[in-house]
């Protein structure tokens, strides 16, 4: 028996006149109908569950009429297997399951920067104001001080001079080609260390100001140690100079420093130094004492570094702590040099000591400590007869020098032909009998004042760079395995005097071969440093090894 749509509802609307009044004001709703299509059972998905709201349809109640006909049920609702209602159920499910993406505020939409300002901005900053001191200009902060670093500086300030030594007056009383003027301000970035809880600090000219400090002054203190420990102890190995370098400035000493030169109020002004833990005290004070000689060394020059180094902090170099470890020394039985011979040179004899004005060398004192007097007895050898031209042709060298006299300019010749011999001269030719006749001393001296170089070079070039990006790309610059391959470029690898023992092994092995030629690139530069000065490094680095470009090995191709 089949019942029509129009008698149902027929008799709904006879049952819900009989009904109590509150079923007169409910708004029903619902549609029924028979069909004789078969649904197939749909499989349950596991996933997103998508509703979708079902059509609204208004049934008059008691006679009364909507206000707005309604289509039938069929005009509304798709049959369930057909393929627009297919359609709308997937448009429903992107709607839902892949919304759109908001646009970006015009404010946070990256644009390229406005030339016109950013030349300003650059013209405007203090790293362009100094112009006869170009290091000294790159390291000042890329803008002008505010407020807040004068309420430092003037609390401060005072204090950090007085426990330094240093006069009380402002240093910008003095004159504009004094590199002095700009002590204050550089002294104010050394102390504002990273890990400090001020807003003051996390600003962008302060920290990248402090970064660039501390940067430049890392090499600055290896390269003065370096120096000191050499004249000091002139028949030393470089292996022990290390741990004595290491004894004085590493980081678990430097909190002992700055508490005795009573810094320690500055560098950590809410903070007992004592209570705090290793993690906590040492990376503060490590970027305040490099910024610190960074700084020193800029206004003031190496001699200062020493006297801070010796005076203030009162470091010893003959204290117990600072000793390296006992090792077997191979006996050295040839002579020193006059100046060396049955004393010990102090910090003031290193800092004050200025060369003669005829001198032969830039630091006639440092090549006395790197290159033995018994050199002398190997002039005229092979080496000396076939090598030393192609080496000095390819480096360069002679330089012109203005000398008073012809026998000046000989002897000097003689003796930077005695250093590249050394220089090319490795441990196993000679070591075993004569311990200082190889390049060891030079290569511990060029690698110092190589990492200086390249430090000054990097912090006048990128002007607007933090220091840590700065000591990052100069990390790989002076890579080892780079250092090595600029020397073999020049063809000078095959020049190098092994000994017997290893000729055969270095010369089929080429992974014992590579850190030689690193180390006699770093010696060249050390006696580069010794006879000319720093500036004939700069020349070799940059002009003749082309440090700064990564040379790709030739690919041999056939005709």
């Amino acid at each position: 028996m089949v019942i029509s749509l129009v008698a149902l509802r027929q008799l709904f609307v006879m049952v819900s006149a009989s009904s109590n009044t509150a079923l007169r004001a409910m708004e029903l709703s619902f549609s029924f109908s028979l069909s004789i299509i078969p649904v197939k059972a749909q499989p349950l998905k596991v996933g997103r569950i998508v509703t979708r709201p079902a059509p609204i349809r208004a049934v008059s109640v008691a006679g009364e009429q909507a206000s707005s006909p309604l289509p039938d049920a069929a005009e509304t609702t798709s049959p369930v297997n057909t393929p627009r209602r297919l359609l709308e159920e997937l448009e429903q499910c992107k709607k839902v399951v892949y919304p759109k993406k908001k646009v970006p505020p015009r404010r946070f939409v990256l644009r390229p920067p406005d030339d016109a300002k950013l030349t300003q901005r650059f013209l405007n900053s203090p790293q362009l104001s100094l112009k006869s001191f170009p290091l000294l200009s790159s390291c000042l902060p890329p803008s002008q001080l505010n407020n807040s670093d004068r309420a430092w500086m003037d609390e401060y300030l005072l204090e950090a001079k007085q426990a330094l030594g240093y006069p009380l007056e402002p240093s910008e009383n003095l004159r504009d080609e004094n590199p002095a003027k700009q002590f204050d301000t550089l002294l104010y970035l050394a102390f504002q260390h990273p890990t400090a809880e001020s807003e003051r600090t996390k600003t962008r000219h302060v920290r990248n100001g402090h970064s660039r400090l501390w940067f430049l002054g890392q090499f600055v203190l290896e390269l003065a140690l370096a120096e000191y420990f050499l004249q000091r102890y002139p028949r030393e190995s470089p292996g022990p100079m290390r741990e004595r370098v290491y004894a004085l400035i590493g980081k678990r000493t430097m909190p002992k420093w700055i508490k005795a030169a009573s810094l320690q109020n500055l560098v950590f002004p809410y903070d007992d130094i004592d209570k705090l833990v290793r993690k906590e005290r040492e990376p503060p004070v490590k970027s305040v004492f490099w910024a610190l000689f960074g700084a020193i060394y800029l206004c003031f020059g190496m001699p200062e570094v020493y006297r801070v180094l010796f005076e203030v902090f009162g470091m010893n170099p003959e204290d117990e702590n600072c000793q390296p470890r006992l090792r077997r020394q191979l006996e050295d039985v040839d002579y020193v040099s006059v100046e060396f011979e049955g004393r010990q040179l102090g910090w003031q004899d290193v800092a004050t000591y200025r060369p003669p004005q005829d001198a032969l060398f830039a630091q006639p004192r440092l090549y006395r400590a790197c290159v033995p007097p018994g050199m002398h007895r190997f002039r005229g050898n092979l080496w000396d007869f076939d090598s030393r031209p192609q080496v000095m042709k390819a480096l360069g060298y002679p330089l012109q020098v203005t000398d008073r006299s012809p026998e000046i300019t000989d002897a000097r010749n003689i003796e930077l032909g005695l250093g590249l011999q050394l220089c090319f001269t490795h441990p196993s030719m000679h070591k075993f009998y004569h311990p200082r006749f190889c390049y060891e001393r030079l290569e511990y001296v060029g690698q110092k004042i190589q990492d200086l170089v390249m430090a000054e070079r990097l912090l006048m070039k990128h002007l607007d760079a933090p220091g840590r990006w700065v000591q990052e790309k100069h990390r790989r610059l002076l890579m080892n395995r780079l250092c090595g391959r600029y020397l073999r470029e020049k063809h000078l690898h095959k020049l190098i005097m092994y000994g017997e023992s290893v000729q055969d092994k270095y010369e089929h092995v080429r992974q014992l071969r590579n850190p030689s030629t690193t180390a006699v690139q770093q010696a060249i530069h050390g006696l580069s440093y010794c006879v000319y000065g720093k500036s004939d490094v700069r020349r070799l680095m940059f002009e003749v090894f082309d440090f700064e470009q990564i040379l790709p090995k030739a690919v041999w191709r056939p005709n």
